[in-house]
């Protein structure tokens, strides 16, 4: 007799499997989400005076702005130097591009303090950077490159580097050579070429590097907190504040909930525009 496995009660008996990964996802990303969420319309009283607080705010407001500003800028600006990278490692002999892959990964996987305060080095008044500019004479001051916009751009931008560069290289690595042979062949100059081959054929892979880092970039804390400066506070080190020093619970889950809600609707608009994309 043959199974119906088109019935309720097979297709429950085929999540069986799943079962802790499902039980792991609920005890540690949904009960604390819903909590979040509670938290943030119960404290401290019912109502969404907490949200209310965060839009009317001019402080939390600006926030919000700097929190936005920086993870768009760190995006565009690793974009723009991941797309040559990605494109030399796609050219490149197999085993120099595998030396330089080994190299974005080591610098993947050193600690993030550590590149954190290296940045600091290189970037203070008597740093590196600042003496050798001095030296050459390019300068006559030293620039102000720490504590500030410039110092969180430049740090999160090497951080974030290797999350534009992998899925780009991915996706450039996937294309037909002969496409842009193709394209050359039919009169298209180099510029052409990229513009109108090369970048729509690899926006998917841009796509989803560039989601990542935005996101990764909202929620990032400890390279703000150390090369930005009080003027530019971004919102995860805000949260922090409201949880841990003013002990704001109900003001502090409204923030990351708002976090987590921006993350969600971008992911979803990824997967509408570029989820079906070959």
């Amino acid at each position: 007799m043959a199974t119906d496995v088109s019935s309720p009660g097979w297709r429950w008996r085929g999540l069986g499997p799943a079962i802790p990964a499902l039980a792991l996802l609920a005890l540690f990303f949904v009960i604390p989400v819903v909590s979040l969420l509670l938290r943030s319309v119960l404290e401290p009283q019912f109502g969404l005076q907490n949200y209310a607080e965060l839009f009317a705010t001019s402080t939390y407001a600006r926030v919000f702005y700097n929190t936005f500003v920086v993870a768009s800028l760190v995006t565009a600006v690793s974009l723009l130097l991941g797309y040559p990278v990605a494109w030399l490692l796609a050219i490149m002999p197999q085993r120099w591009a595998n030396l330089v892959l080994a190299v974005i990964l080591v610098s993947m996987w050193t600690n993030l303090l550590a590149r954190t305060y290296a940045w600091m080095v290189l970037l203070q008044r008597t740093g590196v950077i600042n003496t050798t500019l001095m030296k050459l004479g390019l300068i006559s001051e030293p620039l102000a490159l720490v504590k500030n916009l410039t110092g969180v751009t430049i740090g999160m931008t090497y951080i974030m580097l290797p999350f534009i560069i992998l899925p780009l290289y991915a996706s450039i690595r996937a294309l037909d050579p002969t496409t842009l042979q193709a394209a050359a062949l039919c009169g298209a100059g180099r510029w052409q070429a990229f513009r109108r081959v090369l970048l729509p054929l690899s926006a998917p892979g841009a796509a989803a590097g560039g989601l990542m880092v935005f996101v990764m970039s909202l929620g990032y804390f400890v390279t703000p907190a150390l090369l930005g400066g009080t003027s530019h506070m971004m919102l995860a080190e805000m949260i922090a504040q409201l949880v841990q020093s003013l002990l704001n619970w109900g003001l502090g889950s409204a923030a990351a909930f708002l976090l987590l809600s921006v993350t969600l609707a971008l992911y979803a608009v990824q997967i509408r525009f570029f989820g079906g994309m070959r």
